[in-house]
């Protein structure tokens, strides 16, 4: 039995031949898209903003979370709160201002940290490894580690559950696309690593299936003198990823993906020059997401299709509504104010359907399906576009 989607190209009525460029005047574009911008898909052409709602009711609603308000710090990552969970990932958020004074394991699965501010080092399994601001820290599955701050840190964590994490194939581009893989650090058996080797009693809380173990030590077991292989924890800052561009079309979030885990991706949204083609759309354009959930966390910049958007805060949209930018982006759709977008995002799209944690439900912005509300509506479309004979 065949499972691939059928595939049969049709324009009706006034709407545009290539999609996210040349809109008919006065029209707002819809996409309609399988697998996460993979499948089949189709832009619709409306005479207003899908998402002019004027109200939300039910669980589906579009939410947003000030992870800002988190202030509490915890000494160990397994007690850093869960934002949003299924049962292939867990996003944590983990302030900690002090080394550690353990080691922690996890049995369940890969990890991701995402260095939101701070810096200090990570000493681990494989050597130690200085972090900064912007870096993505790939921890492989049960990798003894800990951390010791400089300065007051702030993390986004990704556990990729019951799986690893790998690199999303570049395709036509080329495997150098974005970064290449010499790009990425690793750690090193060095005099800061052999200093902190001891003969003192070491702890190490091993996490599997949520649960946790721990194992006493008589010494400290990060005592390697060396090791060999490919299989090591990675580092790679935002700073050293290029982006893909396109000054004649607006490339889908699936463009920017960065690590591929079990039934979801990260993505990335770095600064880079708007698209210069004036018949271009130069803002996320309104989509269906109809078989994922996507998370946005906001980690620094001007978020140029957001109002009321800071750093430090996370967006969440559910599968199976329309969303896109709100009102005031849309003024910019065509001619934007700058030619430069500022803005550094993570993205987390799963496959299936997430939950919220007991500390997002805390910091909730409970009125952000609302705010894509506008007393007028922007006139958007820069020329008129005849429907194709």
């Amino acid at each position: 039995m065949s499972t691939k989607l059928p595939s049969f190209p049709h324009l009706e009525g006034n709407a545009s031949r290539q999609a996210h460029c040349d809109l008919p005047e006065g029209t707002f574009e819809r996409e309609l898209g399988r697998e996460g911008f993979f499948g089949p898909a189709t832009q619709m052409y409306h005479s207003h903003p899908p998402t002019g709602w004027n109200s939300w009711a039910g669980p589906l609603r579009p939410r947003c979370f000030d992870l800002n308000k988190l202030t509490e710090e915890q000494v160990s990552y397994w007690d850093s709160p869960v934002i949003l969970y299924n049962d292939a990932t867990k996003m944590r958020q983990w302030r900690v201002t002090k080394p550690m004074d353990h080691l922690v394991r996890n049995g369940d699965g890969d990890e991701i940290l995402f260095i939101h501010r701070g810096a200090g080092s990570l000493y681990c399994d494989y050597g130690q490894l200085n972090y900064s601001m912007g870096d993505y820290i790939i921890i492989p599955r049960s990798t003894m580690w800990r951390l010791e701050p400089t300065e007051a840190t702030t993390i986004l964590g990704i556990e990729c559950t019951n799986g690893n994490f790998t690199f999303p194939d570049r395709g036509m581009v080329g495997r150098q696309a974005q970064f290449d893989l010499g790009m990425l650090d690793r750690p090193a058996i060095n005099e800061a690593f052999r200093d902190q080797q001891s003969e003192t009693e070491w702890h190490v809380h091993i996490k599997r299936q949520n649960a946790i173990s721990t194992v006493i030590y008589p010494f400290n077991p990060l005592d390697a003198v060396g090791w060999q292989g490919d299989l090591s924890v990675l580092r790679i800052n935002v700073k050293d990823i290029r982006p893909l561009m396109s000054h004649r079309y607006h490339l889908p979030p699936s463009a920017h993906s960065t690590f591929v885990g079990n039934r979801f991706v990260i993505c990335t949204f770095l600064p880079r020059p708007f698209e210069s083609d004036p018949g271009v759309l130069k803002v996320p354009y309104f989509h269906n997401n109809d078989d994922y959930d996507e998370v946005l966390f906001y980690h620094d910049g001007d978020f140029f299709s957001r109002d009321n958007i800071d750093t430090g805060m996370i967006t969440w949209h559910p599968c199976g509504f329309t969303h896109g930018p709100h009102p005031k982006a849309l003024e910019g759709m065509f001619t934007p104010k700058k030619n430069f977008i500022d803005e550094t995002a993570v993205m987390l799209d799963t496959r299936d359907p997430l939950k919220m944690g007991d500390a997002a439900a805390q910091v909730e912005w409970t009125g952000y399906a609302e705010s894509w509300k506008a007393s007028e509506l922007p006139v958007v479309a820069p020329k008129v576009v005849p429907a194709a004979k």
